[in-house]
C-alpha cells in the first residue's frame, strides 16, 4: 500500500473535488471522524467545512493547513469497507491526526478502489501538529498495515517490476502520456546531461524525443517543448505532448537549469576520461559501427548515432550507464566528431570477418552475437544499494506498472491546487 500526502491552503477545493466524485457516483463518504453530522447522511461542501472551521479559526498562521491523504492498495488486494475503516482510523492515529476532525472517501472510478481523507493540521487549541519525519513515518505505517491485512507489500511489488519501470515507450500498447510520464519525471534524478541534443540521445532509448516550439504570445516570443512517442525505427509515431503534462521540471526552463547545473558538475568528472579511452579503444579494435556499438555496449555504454537522409553522420552521443553521464563525442574531443565516424566507418570499404559475419547471419531476437538494440537494464536503477528502497517507493508512487494505476483527475486537482498557490505568490 503507498500513501500519499498532499498539503494546500485551499479546504474547499479539497472537499469538492472529493464531493464531485460523490455526485458522479464514483465516490462514497465511508467514515466521519469528529464531524458534524446531517440526518439524511449527505453533505454537501459547506456542511462538511462547518466541521473544520474553528480549527481554522484558532490558527490563522499556518497557511497549508488542509490534509489530503490518499492510502493506495494494491488493485490485487480486495479491500472492504470495514477494513478500510480501520484502516484509515489505525493510520491517523499513528500519524497524530486521530483526534482530528476528518472525512474519508472511497473512490472506485479506477481499475482499483482507494481512499482518500481530508482533514486539518492545526488542532482545537490552534497549534500545528508536528510533520516532522512525516514520510518515514507514513512508510513504516503502511508495512505495518500491510502485515495486518494481509496486503501486497508495496516494496516487494517494486522489485519484482523493476524491469518494467523506465522500458522503452509502446505506442501501440496506449496510455503514451503514463508511460512517458514515467520515464521523463525521473530520469533527472539518475542521470547527468547538458544540452537538448544529449536529453534527446538519452530519451531515445525509450523511444521518445522532445522538440522545441517557438511562438508570440500577447507580443512576447514564448518557448515550449513538445515530447514525441517514437517506434522502434526513431520514427514519430504518435501525436506530440506538451511538456506541461509531464511537470514543470520536463519543461525547457527547468531543463536549461538542470543543464548548466550538470555542466559545472561535469566540468572535471573522472568519467569523461573513461569514457574517451573506452571509445577510443573501440574505435581502433573494430571496424564496422555494429560491432563498435556492442563492443561499448558490453560496457554499459549506449550510443546514439545521427543521420542525414543521405545517410551522412551529423551527430554522436556515448550514454555511460556505470556513471549515469551523457556525452556528445564533439565534448569528448575534436578526434571523437561526428567527421571522424563518418571517415572511419562511411569511407572504409574493406570486409572484414566482423561485417561479413553479421550480413551474412539470419537476425534473431536471441542471438547472442547482435549488437544491442534495447537499452541496458540501468533499468536495474532499483537495484542500487546506495539508494533506500523505501524512498524509491515513495518517490515512484502510482508510476509503479501493475501496482497504482493513475487517476489522470487526482493528478490534474493537484497540478490546479499548485497553479492556484503561485498565482496568489505572484500578485
Amino acid at each position: 500500500m503507498i500513501a500519499k500526502i498532499g498539503r494546500s491552503s485551499n479546504l474547499y477545493g479539497t472537499l469538492s473535488y472529493n464531493n464531485l466524485k460523490i455526485e458522479k457516483e464514483n465516490a462514497e463518504i465511508l467514515l466521519m471522524n469528529k464531524m458534524i453530522e446531517t440526518v439524511d447522511g449527505k453533505y454537501t461542501v459547506s456542511q462538511l467545512a462547518k466541521s473544520f472551521e474553528p480549527y481554522l479559526l484558532a490558527n490563522r498562521n499556518t497557511e497549508k493547513h488542509t490534509l489530503h491523504i490518499s492510502l493506495n492498495p494494491d488493485p490485487k488486494d480486495k479491500v472492504s469497507d470495514e477494513e478500510y475503516w480501520e484502516i484509515a482510523q489505525h493510520y491517523m492515529a499513528e500519524m497524530g491526526y486521530g483526534g482530528q476532525p476528518f472525512v474519508v472517501f472511497k473512490h472506485t472510478d479506477i481499475d482499483r478502489s482507494h481512499i482518500h481523507i481530508v482533514s486539518v493540521c492545526v488542532d482545537g487549541d490552534g497549534r500545528k501538529i508536528s510533520d516532522k519525519f512525516e514520510r518515514m513515518r507514513s512508510m513504516d505505517i503502511c508495512r505495518d498495515l500491510e502485515k495486518k491485512y494481509g496486503l501486497t507489500t508495496a516494496i516487494d511489488k517494486v522489485g519484482k517490476s523493476n524491469d518494467k519501470i523506465f522500458r522503452p515507450v509502446d505506442y501501440r500498447a496506449g496510455n503514451v502520456k503514463s508511460q512517458i510520464a514515467s520515464v521523463v519525471r525521473h530520469l533527472p534524478n539518475y542521470y547527468q546531461y547538458q544540452t537538448l541534443g544529449e536529453y534527446n540521445a538519452l530519451l531515445s532509448l525509450f523511444n521518445i524525443t522532445t522538440e522545441k516550439i517557438e511562438g508570440e504570445l500577447q507580443g512576447k516570443m514564448r518557448k515550449g517543448l513538445l515530447y514525441i512517442p517514437l517506434n522502434e525505427k526513431g520514427e514519430r509515431a504518435g501525436h506530440p505532448l506538451k511538456a506541461s503534462l509531464f511537470g514543470k521540471n520536463a519543461g525547457l526552463p527547468a531543463l536549461e537549469l538542470q543543464f548548466a547545473k550538470n555542466k559545472a558538475s561535469l566540468k572535471d568528472h573522472p568519467a569523461k576520461a573513461k569514457l574517451k579511452y573506452a571509445v577510443n579503444n573501440s574505435l581502433k579494435s573494430t571496424s564496422s559501427e555494429d560491432f563498435f556499438k556492442k563492443d561499448l555496449g558490453e560496457q554499459k555504454i549506449d550510443t546514439v548515432v545521427r543521420r542525414n537522409e543521405t545517410g551522412r553522420i551529423y551527430g554522436i552521443t556515448f550514454i555511460d550507464h556505470l556513471s549515469r553521464t551523457v556525452w556528445n563525442g564533439s565534448r569528448l574531443g575534436k578526434e571523437f566528431s561526428a567527421n571522424t565516424f563518418n571517415e572511419h566507418w562511411n569511407n572504409n570499404i574493406k570486409q572484414n570477418k566482423e561485417s561479413a559475419s553479421i550480413k551474412s547471419k539470419i537476425l534473431t531476437p536471441d542471438d547472442e552475437n547482435l549488437p544491442m538494440d534495447e537499452p541496458h537494464h540501468l533499468f536495474g536503477i532499483l537495484n542500487n544499494n546506495d539508494r533506500n528502497m523505501d524512498g524509491l517507493v515513495e518517490a515512484l508512487g502510482s508510476l509503479i506498472p501493475e501496482t497504482h494505476g493513475d487517476d489522470q483527475e487526482e493528478l490534474d486537482f493537484a497540478g490546479n491546487m499548485r497553479k492556484k498557490k503561485k498565482r496568489r505568490r505572484n500578485r
